[in-house]
């Protein structure tokens, strides 16, 4: 497996990335809370830009697989500033962006940030304030003194060591939250969801279409697909997707 190149990131964050040259508009992959550019949705998006001479550019958020820095000392609104920092100095012209879970909250706060550099949006599994809604609105008082008292709480994961969740995660989310005041997104989306989603509950998917706003945006569910949306059909449709908002 090749090394990643490294950007010199904000405040110091060396971010991990492997780009591929090719036409436009690039494709770019966001992944998910505590995931990294080596999953098997970037992997085959990758394969699948390649394939059809598409640009393509993956990367790790600071504190996330090869990048530096701690996980614990990062936030939402870190992740999409280092998300930002690499669209801006290794993409050109407007991008694909495809945002896996949190990646698809981050996409959202691209998406608004900078329109002018999105071309079109596909988002899997879209974890919107997920902060807010899926961690302190589900804590019980316990967790909630413990996340105040003592900074952190850990929850368990299905998919490796517990999440810690800090109380800097929670309120630095607040600030970064895309369902309470208005999203407009003026370009192609793709908002795809599994029905049997564990993770990202179908009504988060349902929320967010019914909050944003924009001239072409579909929601696509699929019968009995699970929060990692790796299977070959997933996969397949991850790609025909892209290649749909790509016009």
């Amino acid at each position: 497996m090749a090394d990643p190149d490294y950007l010199a990131g904000p405040e110091g964050r060396n971010l991990a990335y492997h780009r591929s040259a090719g036409s436009g508009p690039g494709v770019v992959f966001l992944g998910g809370f505590k995931s990294d550019m080596q999953g098997t949705k970037a992997l085959w998006l990758e394969d699948w830009a390649r394939a059809k001479g598409r640009a393509f550019l993956r990367f790790d958020y600071s504190g996330h697989g090869q990048s530096s820095g701690r996980f614990e000392d990062g936030a939402i609104g870190d992740w999409a500033t280092d998300a930002r920092a690499v669209i801006e100095a290794l993409t050109e012209g407007p991008q694909i962006l495809v945002g896996s879970s949190m990646g698809g909250w981050i996409s959202l706060l691209l998406a608004r940030a900078m329109p002018e550099r999105v071309a079109g949006l596909v988002t899997i599994a879209a974890a919107p304030d997920f902060t807010e809604d899926g961690m302190w609105g589900s804590f019980d008082a316990d967790q909630r003194h413990a996340l105040i008292e003592d900074g952190q709480v850990a929850l368990p994961s299905d998919y490796g060591e517990p999440y810690i969740v800090t109380r800097r995660l929670i309120e630095e989310g607040r600030n970064n939250l895309v369902l309470r005041s208005p999203l407009n997104l003026p370009f192609p989306v793709r908002f795809l969801q599994g029905t049997c989603d564990r993770d990202v509950d179908m009504s988060v998917a349902m929320r967010l279409l019914d909050h944003a706003t924009g001239p072409d945006m579909r929601l696509c569910l699929v019968k009995g697909a699970d929060h990692r949306f790796s299977d070959p059909e997933c996969l397949a449709l991850i790609g025909a997707t892209v290649a749909e908002v790509s016009g």
